[in-house]
């Protein structure tokens, strides 16, 4: 019996680790969490939904949980 479960492909490339690491060394303003107002650690000029620490963890329970 072949081991049929699925798996998901979750990897991002490097530019993108890269841009979503943390970089205690970088100066600036910082994007706010659009689900709970707190600051990120990413600049307020990058570009899609930015959550907090937090809620980056409770969104990935949320997706890890449904289906």
């Amino acid at each position: 019996m072949a081991d049929e479960t699925q798996q998901c492909a979750l990897a991002p490339d490097g530019d993108a680790v890269r841009a979503l690491t943390h970089d205690p060394a970088l100066t600036g303003p910082r994007a706010d969490c659009v689900r709970c107002g707190d600051p990120t650690e990413l600049p307020a000029d990058h570009p899609g939904i930015t959550f907090c620490p937090v809620c980056t963890w409770q969104e990935a329970q949320r997706i890890a949980c449904s289906g």
